[in-house]
C-alpha cells in the first residue's frame, strides 16, 4: 500500500493558493469540499484487496445478474474511515455493470454484499460483455479527493460566470500541484466523481423521486482490457442511510463516456 499522502497537503495548499493570489475564503471552501477515497492500481505486492473482471463468485441460492462482473472488494483489507463511508467489515462487495448499454438509473442488482462464511462458488454468468479480462489490484492508496473544477463552482455559486469557472480550475491546479505524483487508478471506493459529460451526483439528487443524502460508492475507470470501451467511467450512487443499513438493492448507477 502507498503511504497517506493528506498529512500536511491543506496546509501546502494553502501556502501554494496565497502564492498565487488565489482568495483565502474560496481555498478554505476547497478544503472543505475534499473528501476522503481509496484508491486501487493493476501491480504492486499487498493484499489483494480488489479484483476487477472475471467471473462472480456468489450464494448457492443467488440469481444470476443482469450485467457482468466488474470488481470485487474484499472488505476486511479496506481500512475502517478510509472511503468515509459505513462500508461492510466483513465479507466481500460486488459491483455488476455493462458500460456498452450506456445505464443510467436505479439497479436492485448492481452491487451485492456476500457475508463472510457465507458458502458460494464461483459461477461462469452469461451477462452482455463479460467476464471482463480479470485483474489483480494490489496496489492502493488513501487520500482526499476534490471535486472536479466545474462541480465545485456549481455547488458553490449560484450561476457561476466565467471567472468562478476559472477560479476553481486554478483552486484545482493548486492542489495538483502540492499532492505529489500517484499512479493512475483503475477502481475507486469513496472519493469525488469522474465527471465526463455531466456529475453523477448531481443527476441522482435531480433524478430520484425520493431524494436523500447520495454518495459516490465506487468508480471504475474502464481501461483498453474492457474491450474498447476504455473512455468510459462508471459510478455506482447509494443513499447513506442505505448504506448504512446495507441496503445495496437502491443503487443507481451511471455511465459516461467522451
Amino acid at each position: 500500500m502507498i503511504e497517506d499522502g493528506n498529512t500536511g497537503r491543506a496546509d501546502r495548499f494553502r501556502a501554494e493558493a496565497a502564492s498565487r493570489g488565489l482568495p483565502a475564503r474560496e481555498a478554505e471552501a476547497w478544503i472543505r469540499a475534499t473528501v476522503p477515497g481509496t484508491f486501487v492500481a493493476q501491480g504492486g505486492d499487498g493484499p489483494l484487496a480488489v479484483r476487477l473482471g472475471g467471473d462472480p463468485v456468489l450464494p448457492d441460492n443467488a440469481p444470476d445478474p443482469c450485467h457482468p462482473l466488474i470488481a470485487r472488494v474484499d472488505c476486511p483489507l479496506i481500512p475502517l474511515g478510509a472511503t468515509g463511508l459505513p462500508l461492510p467489515a466483513a465479507g466481500h462487495l460486488l459491483f455488476f455493470a455493462d458500460p456498452e448499454l450506456g445505464l443510467r438509473g436505479p439497479m436492485s442488482d448492481a452491487v451485492r454484499h456476500v457475508p463472510a462464511g457465507t458458502p458460494a462458488a464461483v459461477r461462469r454468468v452469461t451477462a452482455g460483455r463479460g467476464p471482463f479480462e480479470p485483474q489483480d489490484m494490489r496496489t492502493m492508496w488513501h487520500h482526499l479527493s476534490p471535486p472536479m473544477p466545474e462541480s465545485f463552482a456549481e455547488a458553490r455559486w449560484e450561476d457561476p460566470d466565467d471567472e468562478e469557472y476559472e477560479l476553481a480550475e486554478e483552486l484545482e491546479s493548486a492542489w495538483t500541484h502540492v499532492g505529489g505524483s500517484w499512479p493512475t487508478w483503475t477502481f475507486a471506493l469513496g472519493a469525488h466523481p469522474v465527471v465526463i459529460n455531466d456529475d453523477p451526483l448531481r443527476l441522482v439528487g435531480d433524478e430520484a423521486p425520493d431524494g436523500g443524502d447520495w454518495a459516490l460508492l465506487a468508480t471504475w475507470r474502464c481501461d483498453e482490457r474492457a474491450g474498447g470501451l476504455d473512455a468510459a467511467v462508471v459510478s455506482w450512487m447509494i443513499r447513506r442511510q442505505d448504506l448504512a443499513s446495507s441496503r445495496f438493492d437502491r443503487v443507481y448507477v451511471h455511465v459516461d463516456r467522451a
